[in-house]
């Protein structure tokens, strides 16, 4: 079981890198294994993300941002 947690290391958004450090923060608090996977930096995990998102979980624009989170294949939230 890995947890992937896709985030963006440079987002312009601090509402973004304020959930992205307290997602990443909670779980190595909790000493729960995660992987980060930068969206910024890799064009093949954006596109993963994007296209693993359930429609239903989208925002309107159908661009979801990070951070979100994976359990293997598993949409988390």
């Amino acid at each position: 079981m890995v947890i992937k947690v896709f985030v963006a290391t440079s987002s312009g958004s601090t509402a973004i890198k304020k959930k992205q450090q307290e997602v990443v923060g909670f779980l190595a608090a909790n000493k729960i294994d995660f992987k980060e996977l930068d969206i910024a930096c890799d064009e093949n995990n954006r596109k993963w993300m994007r296209e693993n998102v359930p429609g239903e979980k989208k925002p309107q624009n159908g661009i979801p941002l990070p951070p979100q989170i994976f359990n293997e294949e598993q949409y988390c939230g």
